[in-house]
């Protein structure tokens, strides 16, 4: 079983954020594999796909960004996923908007929701997909976060959601991460 976690706020106010790429890129791949979201009794939302005769759980966190390992942490304990079965898709302040970034396991990089995430898993042997989000010039970074792509964004954002879900769709079919890591790095 694989599980592919989206990070986010959840929220109506924080939808189409920069901060939520990952939670419109998990959205993107459930549409892809017909499946639907529901509210689940560990702080997220869940949703249930099998491809070639494998489960893969899709997952929203609802603890907010910085906490979302109290989510992530104990769906894993619950249905036995080991670390180096979870991908978890997140934005980057440190990359240009557009880029993605596959990463096979390390540090948070200063990403308060992997270092949540982290600390419940208590490992850091994960898949990661990082979309640059790019950093902001003149103005907080938290304000920057949860602000809301510009029309002129939206493209490059585009065109990095297009590649992410093309490596993630890459690796659920063949199971080499390092292979999916040197196609799209």
């Amino acid at each position: 079983m694989k599980m592919i976690v989206g990070l986010g706020n959840i929220g109506r106010q924080y939808a189409q954020t920069r901060h939520n790429v990952g939670f419109m890129i998990v959205d993107e791949l459930a549409s892809k594999l017909n499946v639907t979201f529901q509210t689940s009794k560990f702080e997220a939302q869940v949703a249930t796909a099998f491809q070639d005769g494998k489960k893969i759980l899709l997952v929203k966190p609802a603890t907010y960004m910085n906490d979302s390992g109290r989510a992530v942490g104990p769906l894993m304990s619950y249905y036995n996923v080991d670390p180096a079965d979870l991908l978890v898709i997140h934005d980057d302040l440190d990359l240009p908007l557009g880029k993605v970034r596959l990463k096979q396991k390390g540090s948070a990089g200063g990403h308060n929701g992997i270092k949540s995430i982290i600390s419940h898993v208590g490992d850091q042997h994960f898949k990661r997909v990082k979309v640059g989000i790019d950093h902001p010039q003149k103005m907080s970074v938290v304000g920057y976060v949860l602000g809301k792509f510009t029309p002129a964004e939206v493209a490059k954002f585009d065109d990095a959601k297009i590649t992410a879900l093309a490596a993630v769709e890459a690796w659920l079919a063949n199971d080499d991460f390092a292979a999916v890591m040197n196609q799209y790095n």
